[in-house]
């Protein structure tokens, strides 16, 4: 926008000058609601005068009475500055964390355990600020990251990248679910070999889960194809729920639901960690909001070296 050099010399401050000198009705008054002595007000409007080029107030009169050019811009510039001072609370707002816009992303297995309870923390501590919550596998919130559409995101590790940093949070051992009503259910613990290959369920290649499995040095190939295919943890999950198999998963993952119909046995022989990291831009500065929920996300960050637990219940 092409502003004319002529306008420069009258600024937010002669605008407001006269706004108030109408709503109050004369200098004084005007001079004391904001918080000036009247001489410095009467100087505010002379230079506006000059700048315009011509009187905005009858000085006949007592008090002065504005000029039919100080009603006609009085009348032009009243929206610009109410939404001017709509502008600065909004941001006065958000600032102050009282209203804001912010979008997060979580691996499904993180929701439960890790980021649904640091929302609800934040929300409960900033109930005007807007939430949305996506799900996807890492590579894809790492992206949305990078490009602006998340504030920031846990999952699994991704690719590395120079926009994105990954900041380890947690981390939760592999283990076999199974339905409560499993043959192995009622065990607390199990090897692999106890494990009919033809019975996992396994995820799609693209999920943290199902490549961090494929890295196993000499993990039998039928514990990473069989038969039974999901193409995300909470399809599953409901496989696992209705009896159709098991599968090889974290314990955060297994305990997405909560579900008491879901076992969680820790492999006596595979010891296979997921991690979780924060993910966050590089290139863009954190916004006041991201910062608070981030501070909450860490408080509820659960031991690395904590125990899992047999059952999900």
């Amino acid at each position: 926008m092409k502003i004319n050099s002529e306008n420069l010399n009258i600024n937010l401050r002669h605008l407001q000058v006269l706004q108030a000198i109408r709503t109050h009705g004369s200098f004084s008054r005007a001079a004391a609601e904001l918080g000036v002595v009247p001489s410095a007000l009467t100087e505010t409007v002379r230079q506006l005068e000059e700048a315009l080029g011509a009187p905005l107030f009858d000085r006949g009169q007592r008090p002065p009475a504005p000029t039919p050019l100080a009603l006609s811009l009085l009348q032009d510039t009243a929206p610009l500055l109410a939404e001017l001072d709509r502008a600065i609370s909004r941001a006065r707002a958000v600032a102050g964390l009282e209203a804001g816009f912010l979008a997060v992303g979580s691996a499904p297995s993180a929701i439960t355990g890790l980021v649904g309870p640091a929302l609800a923390r934040f929300r409960a501590a900033h109930p005007g600020v807007r939430v949305r919550l996506r799900d996807d596998i890492a590579e894809h919130l790492a992206e949305l990251v990078r490009e602006g559409e998340l504030d920031l995101a846990v999952a699994g590790r991704a690719s590395v990248s120079s926009d994105i940093t990954q900041t380890l949070l947690t981390r939760d051992r592999f283990g076999l679910a199974c339905a409560r009503t499993h043959r192995l259910a009622g065990r607390d613990a199990v090897n692999l070999a106890d494990i009919a290959e033809g019975e996992v369920i396994t995820l799609d290649h693209n999920t943290g889960t199902q490549q961090l499995l494929s890295a196993v040095p000499d993990l039998p190939p039928g514990l990473l194809e069989s038969g039974l295919h999901a193409d995300s943890t909470i399809a599953q999950l409901c496989m696992i729920r209705a009896g159709l198999g098991v599968g090889l998963l974290p314990h955060d993952a297994v305990a997405l639901f909560g579900d008491p119909a879901i076992r969680f046995i820790p492999l006596g022989d595979l010891d296979l960690w997921r991690s979780l990291y924060l993910l966050e831009p590089v290139n863009r500065a954190r916004s006041n909001v991201a910062e608070a929920f981030a501070a909450q996300l860490r408080r509820g960050v659960p031991r690395a070296d904590a125990p899992p637990q047999t059952d999900i219940s």
